[in-house]
């Protein structure tokens, strides 16, 4: 009899008694298969997740092999990249709202069916374009015999700079070549794709998971999510080690290694694999059924009160009307558009850090792209996985409720806000560059890049000043070219040609032990700057770890701040806006102001400007680092904001329901068990 009062005091009040493992109680018996569709569709959501965070992460680890191979600028290559945003605009808002009336499972299989399409054709663009061809500067080895393949020596100094005959047929073939806008649209595709994954699978899970449990599964799916960037990046790393025409051309006679800024890897390998996985993760979800008619469940506390406030006339049916009501309805919730407005900040610092810190860490540090996506998929992606987790455990184990679960959030954003401060203190200095950033006699130039190209050492010579094709000489300065560098001879073929004699070198008065001689490619920073690299990783993993801590808390706010018939558009449109003010301009702007400290823009193969070649080291870092946390740091004011709001509204309900529940509390026994079990109540409600 206690027990049964008991329960009855709980329906009384609008909570269900959680059970020993955390879930709401079923009225029901629940189905053996019930629990299987569930477990089912929860494994085959998280592999899709990995399938598309996987592809995404790919497409932002090859953005500079993209940008290199098709010869674009760092803001076209954002325009590329923001592509699929757009194409998930596109269809979100009706995908989100139409798609939830219907049979979600299958929705989200042919999304996954058209992510697959979208990578496939972005690989395309290789099957058609021919070999790659960087930008020489210096004359074509002639081979001495055909037994040994040894090169007789040439003089740099004296060749001339023009385009040779067959530079000029391959520039007739890509003249009017804009393959670069098949990745685009394929792209596009995937984002198109995409569109249904956590909309219609979020809604699913919270619909059937019971809520309690639905904050740890939301965890769960973005944890294992994190393995799809680790795989991304990884695969990244590998895929860039290999030269872009691996099996098509003799690697013995490249003159270029995977450090050269004008080195493009086998960017494309990564999209067919991306394709595979995308269209393997679709399959499961064809055979799950609707919806798991043999369970009841019951909506969030959080919900409950937003369904008592919300218009009860908002049409339940899939028409426009209900669309039109509907989305009036989350307009006019004010804790979901401050989140919104808070999300939109957030997230396009976010992304336009993510897309172009692999070009910020090889411009910076000294490092190879193959490099810094390995360093990416092996300490900060697994620090991000197991915030995401600890996120959900700590919502779980403390049953935190909307107003403390902001508190954690914005706690987490800011502490690693302030740690990522400490970035802008730990950079390196611009490499020595003659012509750029040194002068010819080694001393700084108080202008960079204002092309002293010339000096009295290579006077004598016919050099281009448009090609990019570094040698790095005994003194530790970055020469554009050997013809600039002076030099009048030179030994082997391929990667190990190096020239001697160069006179720019002897100029310097160094001592007789230094030689005069130039290596192929740039110099490396130094013993300090890789240093500087350590300590900006280690920074970055625990940044990581400690924002990753929040990420899951922030969705499940967003399902707690509208009513539960509204949850699928509100996460629909959340995204939609999302991808149309941060995922979209985020890329192309922070592209553009990179642009702007290019010091050296190489040549395309029939002239004109092609990639950039070397960047401003100083000035990179102040505008991509001040701009990333330029952008941030107002969202933190508006969450201050959005915290009173949450505070004052769910507090007085908090003291309305409690009123309303010693109201309907009788007996001695009653009252008794009532003082005991309101605290209770609050903490899991309204803490």
């Amino acid at each position: 009899m206690a027990a049964e009062k008991e329960t009855s005091e709980l329906n009384n009040l609008n909570i269900s008694a959680p059970t020993n493992d955390g879930a709401i109680p079923n009225p029901q018996k629940k189905g053996a298969s019930c629990c299987s569709s569930l477990k089912t569709f929860l494994v085959a959501l998280c592999f899709s997740y990995f399938a598309k965070a996987y592809s995404g992460s790919y497409v932002k680890s090859s953005i500079t092999q993209i940008e290199r191979r098709f010869d674009i600028s760092s803001s076209t290559a954002g325009m590329v990249d923001g592509s699929f945003e757009f194409g998930n605009l596109l269809v979100i808002a009706f995908v989100s709202y139409f798609g939830a009336k219907f049979h979600r499972p299958r929705i989200i299989a042919a999304g996954c069916f058209l992510m697959a399409l979208g990578s496939f054709l972005s690989a395309m663009p290789h099957f058609f374009m021919g070999p790659y061809k960087y930008e020489v500067a210096r004359a074509q080895m002639t081979p001495l015999n055909n037994s040994t393949g040894r090169a007789y020596s040439i003089s740099p100094c004296l060749a001339n700079r023009t385009l040779t005959e067959d530079m000029k047929e391959g520039c007739v073939r890509e003249t009017s070549s804009y393959m670069w806008v098949c990745v685009l649209v394929g792209n596009l595709l995937r984002g198109v794709g995409e569109t249904p994954i956590t909309p219609l699978g979020i809604s699913y899970i919270d619909d059937f998971a019971g809520t309690e449990n639905t904050p740890l599964y939301i965890a769960c799916l973005h944890t294992i999510s994190m393995f799809g960037p680790m795989a991304g990046f990884m695969l990244s790393s590998l895929f860039a080690k290999l030269y872009v025409d691996i099996g098509f051309v003799d690697l013995d006679t490249l003159t270029i290694t995977p450090q050269d800024s004008r080195w493009v890897g086998a960017w494309w390998l990564g999209f067919i694999v991306a394709g595979v996985v995308n269209l393997m993760a679709g399959i499961p979800f064809c055979f799950l059924p609707k919806d798991m008619k043999t369970k009841e469940t019951q909506p969030s506390p959080e919900g409950k009160k937003f369904k008592e406030t919300e218009p009860s006339h908002i049409d339940q049916k899939a028409t426009v009307e209900g669309f039109a009501l509907s989305l009036k309805a989350l307009a006019g919730n004010r804790l979901y558009v401050m989140l919104l407005l808070i999300t939109l900040l957030q997230t396009n610092s976010f992304l336009g850090f993510i897309t172009y810190k692999p070009k910020y860490m090889e411009q910076q540090y000294g490092q190879s792209i193959s490099r810094a996506n390995f360093i990416t998929g092996v300490s900060t992606l697994p620090a991000a996985a197991v915030g995401m987790l600890l996120g959900g455990l700590l919502m779980k184990r403390y049953k935190l409720g909307i107003l403390s679960t902001s508190k954690l959030v914005f706690t987490c954003f800011f502490v690693a806000f302030i740690m990522s401060m400490s970035v802008f203190m730990m950079g390196c200095d611009n490499g020595e560059v003659a012509g750029i950033t040194v002068s010819y006699n080694g001393s700084k130039l108080d202008t960079l890049g204002d092309g002293r190209f010339f000096s009295p050492c290579n006077a004598n010579c016919s050099c281009s000043t448009q090609q990019w094709d570094p040698v790095c000489g005994a003194n530790n300065v970055t020469y554009m070219s050997a013809c600039l560098a002076g030099c009048t001879s030179s030994t082997g073929s391929g990667k190990n040609t190096v020239y001697h004699n160069c006179s720019c070198i002897e100029a310097l008065d160094l001592l007789p032990s230094v030689n005069s001689s130039v290596a192929l490619g740039s110099c490396p920073r130094g013993d300090t700057c890789d240093r500087m690299f350590l300590i900006y990783v280690i920074t970055q993993i625990f940044t990581t770890l400690v924002h990753a801590t929040g990420g899951s808390p922030s969705y499940v706010i967003l399902l707690w701040c509208v009513s539960p018939e509204l949850k699928s558009l509100a996460v629909g449109v959340y995204m939609l806006l999302i991808r149309t003010l941060a995922g979209i301009p985020a890329p192309m702007y922070f592209g553009a102001l990179i642009d702007r400290t290019c010091l050296k823009w190489g040549t395309k193969l029939c002239g004109g400007r092609g990639a950039c070649r070397l960047y401003d080291t100083h000035s990179f870092r102040s505008t991509f680092l001040g701009l990333t946390a330029g952008i941030r740091a107002p969202s933190f004011l508006l969450f201050l904001v959005f915290i009173s709001m949450v505070k004052k509204k769910f507090s007085a309900r908090s003291e309305s329901e409690q009123e309303h529940g010693k109201k309907k509390l009788k007996s001695p026994e009653d009252s008794r068990k009532g003082a005991q079990e309101a605290p209770e109540i609050e903490k899991q409600t309204f803490i």
